[in-house]
């Protein structure tokens, strides 16, 4: 009898893996499933916001080059429409909200297919490029295996000569559960590890002991994608900058505002084309009187921000820096309280309802369990508040609406910096009231 309750309570190793889910949907005291299936998306939504930790040096200058298979593996279906499709349509959000997030940074593409490496497009920060590259890539046509030793070799070639200054990444995203090297991958390994170049990959199929392995040895990120929603969080956990390396070093960077020529002595301003389209035969410049001047070389350009093909100048535009800004000093994420102790509506004359001070939706006590109160203002917001003003606005708008509030909370920001500062600033800090 013993050994049979033994066998009873052994499970094969595919057993032990699966997550029983609907253990975890319990009905209410009405019977209904409404609340325990309103609280799981809610945990769901929070999770990529309560995985992100505060850092004190951020890679904020990225260059970042997206490694993407292109082997007969990612024909496979199981991502619909295929692995391929679906990648490609994921990168182009991916890329806009790089560039969203991320204003003063560079991006590149390079494709594996054939056991071959190929650099689709170079490190540049204008996202219509890589997006037109894309739609290329779509149709192309998938054979042989990928070569991710190629790949790492192609792009560490080109982030070797990047500033010391600079973020150095590499995100692989791997459909292939092999790999055609010419020699042994661990010699490229050792060499992104040296250049301090941090590698990531996502794997579309199942975990890879190779992959794994780069990604320990470069200090970076390893996941295998279950769907289509899944590969989405995966890669959009790539956009926000990572902790600085250790070979990272601090140095001051010249960086230019341009200014636009409307009037020339009171005249309109001379008709001319610009810088970044003068040699794209695809898609060539117009003649035209507007456009930011570089203010070094007076060379222009119609977009921004751009690396100045003359001088070198990387031209920005004060929203640029302020966009890269916000990483650096993030929103404190809100305290989790249960419905009940949020207070009710002081405006609402008969009903007590409960509102969220950002969008003023009725929160209801079934489908609104948890409520999020910032530490400053004491202001409730709800669940999808929370996640735009951590992840999209970047401020609280409780803190920043109501008079007063934004002084107390740079004042308490700034107790632990003082705190932390050297005690020979201590005189500097008494004379401009720190």
């Amino acid at each position: 009898m013993a050994d049979d309750e033994q066998e009873d309570q052994k499970e094969y190793r595919w057993e032990t893996g699966y997550e029983k889910t609907w253990e975890a949907i319990k009905d209410d005291d009405d019977g209904l499933l409404d609340g325990a299936i309103a609280e799981i998306i809610q945990k769901a939504k929070r999770q990529r916001q309560a995985q992100k930790t505060k850092q004190n040096r951020l890679g904020m200058m990225r260059h970042l080059f997206l490694v993407l298979d292109c082997s007969e593996s990612m024909s496979v279906p199981d991502l619909k429409p295929t692995r391929l499709r679906c990648t490609v349509k994921l990168l182009e959000l991916f890329i806009e909200e790089f560039f969203d997030q991320n204003p003063i940074s560079q991006l590149g593409i390079i494709a594996l297919k054939a056991k071959r490496a190929e650099k689709v497009t170079e490190l540049t920060g204008t996202s219509r490029v890589h997006l037109k590259a894309l739609e290329s890539l779509a149709n192309l046509s998938l054979t042989s295996e990928p070569s991710l030793q190629n790949g790492l070799d192609l792009a560490l070639k080109t982030l070797k000569v990047v500033p010391s200054h600079a973020s150095r990444e590499i995100v692989i995203i791997m459909g292939s559960l092999t790999t055609c090297d010419p020699v042994d991958i661990n010699l490229t390994i050792d060499e992104l590890k040296k250049e301090g170049i941090r590698c990531s990959v996502i794997s579309l199929s199942a975990e890879i002991h190779v992959a794994r392995y780069l990604t320990q040895q470069t200090m970076g990120t390893f996941g295998a994608v279950l769907d289509d929603a899944h590969f989405r969080d995966q890669l959009m956990s790539q956009v926000d900058p990572p902790p600085a390396a250790k070979t990272q070093h601090n140095s001051l960077i010249r960086m230019g505002f341009p200014h636009t020529k409307n009037e020339v002595e009171g005249k309109d301003a001379p008709l001319s084309m610009c810088m970044c389209h003068i040699e794209n035969l695809e898609d060539p410049s117009e003649l035209c009187t507007t456009g930011h001047h570089c203010p070094q070389c007076n060379s222009k350009y119609c977009e921004l921000p751009v690396e100045c093909q003359s001088c070198g100048l990387t031209l920005v535009s004060a929203p640029h820096l302020a966009r890269s800004y916000h990483h650096l000093f993030p929103v404190p994420n809100f305290e989790e309280l249960p419905f009940e102790a949020m207070p009710t509506s002081s405006s609402d004359l008969g009903g007590g309802v409960r509102e969220c001070y950002a969008c003023a939706k009725a929160l209801g006590q079934v489908a609104d369990k948890v409520v999020f109160r910032c530490g400053f203002c004491k202001q409730f917001f709800c669940v999808d508040c929370d996640i735009f003003i951590h992840e999209t606005l970047h401020a609280c708008v409780g803190c920043n609406t109501i008079p007063g509030v934004d002084g107390l909370v740079y004042q308490q920001s700034a107790k632990p910096d003082q705190e932390d500062a050297h005690p020979g600033t201590s005189k500097q800090r008494g004379q401009f009231g720190m």
